[in-house]
């Protein structure tokens, strides 16, 4: 039995990492709780760092082949890592000197560690490891950033956890009682074979599981209360983050079930139309901005699931689920950046003027909002692109419609926040902060990500052309 625990040597650093956050912030004094934030970020910048160099290795394959190294999981870790960075700058504003600031950067390395083990498991087993470790430290983060609509949130959220993490385990029951093991190259044996209903039956539960943590239809209800009721820093996380393991994880699954049985292509294309528009047309009657990016964040998981119906039928199926998921995680971050670094403007008529009192976080909600929306050359639009184009490839043409029908719907609701951002204050307005003092860290992370994510567009753009041209010729 090969165990090769190297090969899970970013999960390790992460792991480590808490453990040294929670126990070293306990002796910290709370004026040098920055210490943990910065063992925290060296953490993180570690753990990128290595999954980075594994990216331009062979797969290869740990603990007897129950966890990938391949592209994807490589992937996977450092957008995991990378984000939850970001999100460490929208909490250096937000939780700075709380009594409870180290233990929330702990909770946050340990639910990236089990984002990374969703992203890397072959196994059933390893995937319900993967899904307790993410969520669990999930309730903790949503209760300690958010007060008492903070605990309201946390609750909502763990019932629904509990919920499709039994759903979860009893599907993977029922999958293992077919098969006769939880592997996945032995499920893509045996399972073809198996009774169909009682395949689907095991199937869905997992992926029940899967989409609770990316928050997707039907699993979604947490999202838009979650976002709305905890802190800033929770709401970030729990829209980007969880949803990059759960969504690699959701693929592997899917593109091992579907080996000669391709109505789970098909399943995947129902819950991508169904999270698109139950998404964006619940955004549309939202007031509070977090609230609309939680109805936003549904509605991106429709588009992200777009590429999983394309499973084995296109080869750019998994760069463009990849691509896509890093490039909606930095434009997301860098919208809920902004309502951190205005955390008093709880509406969106709050905003009005805000780019004439603060152009710079005018100018970086406008990138993250039309990025979300998928305008060029914003690293969105490509991800968009990419997606319908596996759509297309992978025979699912009436999908890719669907693709850019809900991106003009999308552009309703996200005129709603940003057309007053560029509009005349009013007199009896509430005042935006000055530049300086909490809210610097989250105005600079907000800036940051938004040049990011129109960096990854215009970057990707030329690729695409550079590399679309010889072979169009």
């Amino acid at each position: 039995m090969q165990m090769r625990p190297e090969l899970l040597l970013p999960e390790i650093i992460v792991f480590l990492g808490a453990l040294v956050v929670l126990l070293g912030g306990s002796f910290l004094p709370r004026n040098r709780q920055w210490i943990a934030r910065a063992v925290a970020a060296l953490a993180l910048l570690g753990a990128a760092t290595v999954a980075a160099f594994t990216l331009v290795g062979p797969a290869q394959s740990a603990f007897s082949g129950t966890f990938a190294v391949d592209t994807a999981t490589g992937a996977a870790r450092v957008i995991a890592a990378v984000i939850t960075l970001l999100v460490l700058g929208v909490a250096s504003g937000e939780i700075s000197g709380s009594p409870r600031e180290s233990d929330t950067y702990a909770l946050l390395l340990l639910a990236t560690t089990g984002v990374m083990v969703l992203a890397g498991a072959t196994d059933l087993l390893v995937l319900i490891v993967g899904f307790l470790l993410a969520s669990i430290p999930l309730y903790g983060i949503i209760g300690l950033t958010g007060g008492r609509a903070g605990a309201e949130a946390a609750m909502k959220t763990y019932l629904m956890g509990a919920l499709s993490g039994i759903l979860l385990m009893a599907g993977v029951t029922v999958l293992y009682a077919l098969a006769g093991g939880t592997d996945y190259a032995l499920l893509q044996q045996t399972l073809p074979a198996a009774p169909a209903a009682a395949v689907g039956a095991g199937v869905l539960g997992v992926l029940s599981g899967l989409l609770f943590k990316a928050g997707g239809v039907p699993f979604h209800f947490w999202v838009p209360d979650a976002a709305q009721g905890t802190g800033a820093t929770a709401a970030t996380f729990l829209t980007t983050v969880p949803k990059v393991g759960a969504l690699v994880a959701v693929y592997r699954l899917v593109a091992t079930v579907s080996t000669g049985n391709d109505s789970w292509l098909f399943v995947a294309a129902l819950l991508a139309t169904a999270s698109m528009f139950l998404g964006n047309l619940a955004a549309y009657w939202q007031t509070d901005p977090r609230r609309l990016l939680g109805w936003s964040t549904v509605a991106q998981v429709g588009f992200l699931l777009v590429p999983v119906a394309a499973a084995g039928r296109s080869d750019l199926a998994l760069p463009s689920l990849l691509f896509y998921l890093a490039a909606y995680a930095v434009t997301n971050v860098a919208a809920f950046a902004v309502t951190a670094a205005l955390p008093q403007h709880r509406e969106l008529a709050g905003y009005r003027g805000l780019a004439r009192s603060r152009p710079g976080l005018g100018l970086a909600l406008l990138v993250a909002l039309l990025g979300l929306v998928g305008t060029p050359p914003l690293a969105v639009f490509v991800g968009k692109l990419t997606t319908a184009t596996a759509a297309w490839d992978g025979g699912y043409g009436w999908l890719a419609l669907v693709v850019v029908l809900n991106s003009l719907l999308s552009l309703f609701y996200y005129l709603r926040w940003f057309a007053p951002v560029f509009a005349r204050p009013a007199q009896d307005a509430l005042g935006f902060p000055e530049r300086g003092g909490p809210a610097a860290w989250p105005a600079a992370t907000a800036g940051l990500a938004a040049v990011a994510s129109l960096g990854i567009g215009v970057l990707a753009g030329v690729l695409w052309a550079v590399l679309d041209g010889p072979l169009a010729m």
